[in-house]
């Protein structure tokens, strides 16, 4: 949530706020209500722009793109602490107008911060954190005029997680802290930058540099120097090349990033697939946990389904015990009743999902070490805190509902479980399974827009599924509500008839997910609705009874214990996608919601 961006370069630019509208275009993904431009001359001067409303909105009223400067700050927020207003917009200055800055997540200490600085004379213009962080900073640097001793000292003050970027305007640099938010830095020709994340750094140069939690680091255009927040000890640490597709943060000829990212997913599957295949390290992922004693995989909305998907793989394919549970609640759940000899799972696409992150504090700080990760984002917070890495290798993925980043990580599941069996037999299945996603989107493509006209008025809708299918149902109904706003609900078949069948209306749209291990299942289900006159869609490989009972027949192209979910969860991300079309809504940034939650 948020996205902040920071760049120094060597001389005046008069094209700035080109720069940095090109940098927030990247970090809208990310969620946010209002959005600022802040230049800094080379005299001095701060030119700060900024209101509520989204980014070409801003603009509009603003001219953000005429910003001139040698130094430039961007802010994309998502309130939080107050609300949406131009008041509590970023960046903020100080008092006196000498520093700017702009945070990225949660200090929860505000309240407490703001009467106190009150009290000493600090004058608030809203009551956002970001600017409790800038006067933090100033209480300490207007007492010996040292801004990085000030920033140090501010640290040990503000509470929670966070990263922010700070200039004197006086100077001819800037400083970038993390503790907790992501933040990478960017090393270019004649520049520097530092940003919450990768997608709006790449566009400028592909040399970055990891940040851990408890760093900040002080740039010009030229040079910059890590330091411990704790200690002020220097940290030498050289910069990386980033060898991935950057291709993947643009559109292209595609309207939109999601059905791009839907499109892309053959490219991505067979990615990970030939890593799984070919390379030691998921085979030596695959020993270790096999040989703990329980696994618990953990993850938050998507993740989690795919978390849940995975344990269905693990327990049926390789009969290892993995509980599936939602970040959020796995510390008040489970902090009693674990061993040394468990191993945990961290599921996150990027990397800095703050439900997980807490859960990997407290693993830490209570002393287990099996600790394992399936992430996207090289170099993130959970990346580099856990013990071995599964890399999901989905590229960018701009679009805040996860497609690509999902169905790869229920991919990277499914080999896992096919490496922890003898002779690895899922592996050829699994090899076969971009093919299939390609056959899926050309095949289903046309019969899913037809169907979302059909759908687009309804309010709700009820997805369906048994056994393995049912993380599917449930990753399809988020689908759907994130991007067209239609309460869609998702529940294992078998409860349908202990309580929700009772909403059943005429007309009513339900969708079945089956696969032929268990039609008689789902066939039981569809009777129960079908007598109640509710429209029965049923996605499902071809099965002469299941498709005699459904209003409309979708085929899965092949039936499969991995194939059935994964190809279903196909099929629901374009319908939800073309829900949101004809809704008339633009499903890469739905309301409300974030790319990466970093806040609790």
């Amino acid at each position: 949530m948020c996205g902040i961006f920071g760049i120094v370069y060597s001389e005046e630019k008069a094209d700035l706020g080109k720069h940095l509208y090109k940098a927030a275009e990247r970090l809208v993904y990310r969620g946010y209500d209002s959005a600022g431009f802040a230049g800094i001359s080379e005299n001095g001067a701060v030119d700060l722009r900024k209101d509520a409303g989204k980014l070409e909105e801003v603009d509009k009223h603003l001219n953000l793109r005429e910003i001139r400067g040698q130094r430039g700050i961007v802010q994309l927020r998502w309130a939080t602490f107050g609300i949406p207003s131009k008041e509590n917009a970023q960046p903020h200055i100080d008092c006196k107008g000498r520093l700017v800055s702009a945070h990225n997540g949660n200090v929860v200490n505000t309240a407490e911060l703001i009467r106190e600085l009150s009290s000493r004379g600090h004058t608030f213009r809203g009551d956002n954190d970001g600017e409790v962080v800038c006067h933090t900073v100033e209480d300490f640097f207007n007492r010996d005029n040292n801004l990085d001793e000030a920033i140090r000292k501010a640290y040990r003050v503000l509470k929670g997680d966070y990263a922010f970027v700070i200039a004197d305007s006086r100077g001819k640099g800037m400083f970038a802290v993390k503790k907790g938010s992501s933040l990478f830095m960017g090393i270019g020709e004649g520049f520097i930058c530092a940003s919450s994340d990768l997608p709006s750094i790449l566009q400028f140069t592909r040399r970055y540099v990891h940040l851990y939690d408890g760093e900040y680091v002080e740039f010009d255009h030229s040079k910059f120097t890590i330091k411990s927040l704790e200690t002020g000890e220097k940290i030498e640490r050289e910069p990386e090349v980033y060898s991935g597709d950057i291709s993947s943060a643009e559109k292209g000829e595609f309207p939109h990033f999601m059905i791009k990212e839907i499109m892309e997913q053959p490219s991505t599957a067979r990615t990970l697939i030939t890593y799984i295949k070919e390379s030691e390290e998921p085979r030596e992922f695959a020993r270790e946990i096999k040989k703990t004693r329980r696994t618990y995989v953990i993850g938050s909305g998507s993740s989690f389904h795919a978390s849940l998907m995975g344990t269905y793989f693990l327990g049926r394919i390789a009969g290892k015990l993995a509980i599936p549970v939602v970040a959020g609640e796995f510390i008040e759940r489970f902090q009693g009743l674990l061993e040394s000899k468990d191993s945990f799972i961290l599921v996150s696409q990027s990397g800095e999902t703050k439900d997980t992150i807490n859960v990997l504090d407290f693993l830490q700080s209570k002393g287990y070490e099996n600790l394992y990760s399936f992430v996207n984002v090289p170099g993130s917070t959970i990346h580099l805190r856990t013990k071995k890495r599964f890399p999901i290798m989905s590229d960018l993925e701009i679009s805040v509902a996860a497609t690509k980043t999902f169905l790869n990580q229920v991919i990277g599941f499914a080999g896992l479980a096919s490496l922890m069996t003898p002779g690895n037999p899922g592996l050829k299945t699994l090899e076969k399974l971009p093919e299939l996603i390609e056959t899926t989107l050309k095949e289903t493509e046309l019969q899913i827009r037809d169907l979302a006209s059909e759908l687009k008025d309804f309010n709700s809708l009820y997805i369906l599924g048994y056994g393995e299918n049912y993380p599917a149902a449930l990753e399809g109904a988020l689908k759907i509500k994130e991007v067209s706003y239609i309460h869609g609900e998702a529940y294992y078949s078998t409860e349908f008839k202990h309580g929700p069948l009772a909403l059943i209306e005429p007309d009513q749209p339900v969708i079945f997910i089956s696969s032929n291990s268990h039609p008689e299942k789902i066939i039981s289900a569809i009777n129960e609705v079908r007598v109640r006159r509710g429209k029965i869609i049923s996605v499902s490989n071809e099965n002469p009874s299941i498709r005699l009972n459904s209003d409309v027949f979708i085929p899965i192209a092949e039936d499969g214990f991995f194939t059935t979910p994964i190809l279903s969860v196909v099929i629901l991300q374009l319908l939800a996608y073309y829900l949101a079309v004809e809704r008339g809504l633009n499903p890469d940034t739905p309301r409300n919601l974030s790319k990466t939650i970093t806040v609790d």
